[in-house]
Formats: C-alpha cells, structure tokens, sequence
C-alpha cells in the first residue's frame, strides 16, 4: 500500500468517524483521539499542554501513550478502530 493509499483510507475514515451518531465509551473516544493526534500533528510535546483541566489531562495523557508510534502506524489503527466501530 502507498502512502497516497492509507492518507485517502484514513480520510474516509475520518469522515465515517465525523458522521457517527453513537455514543461511545470514553476509552475508546479518547483512543481514537490520540491516533487522529499523532497521525496529524506527530508526537505531543510539554508546550501543547496549555489549559490544564481534567479533559484536557486525559486527552493528552491518551496522546502521550501511543507517542511511539509513526504517523503512518497511527492512521492505520485509527482506520482499524473506526472500521472496527463502524463494522465496515
């Protein structure tokens, strides 16, 4: 697969993802988050940690777990978690 491929596949699943009207369990929202983060934005660095109130520290928290993962690994398992969710 090329990188042209999994940026048009992780775009679909943004907009499957953007469209969803269940409502899902926090874990999982908060997952979904931090590969959309790292997939877009690359590693979270201290300095974007700017409001500090709980939502904020989980969200970022969330973002911190996966910082090792590449870009590209990042947008398959958020395109994995969104089919998963989405049974497509």
């Amino acid at each position: 697969m090329t990188e042209k491929d999994l940026d048009i596949r992780f775009e679909e699943a943004f907009e499957r993802a953007s469209n969803m009207t269940e409502a899902l369990p926090q874990d999982v929202m908060l997952r979904i988050y931090a590969y959309y983060k790292q997939a877009t934005q690359g590693t979270v660095h201290a300095n974007r940690m700017g409001r500090h109130d709980l939502r904020d520290a989980f969200k970022t928290n969330a973002w911190m777990q996966i910082s090792h993962l590449s870009s590209d690994e990042a947008k398959q398992l958020y395109i994995e978690t969104i089919n998963s969710l989405t049974k497509k």
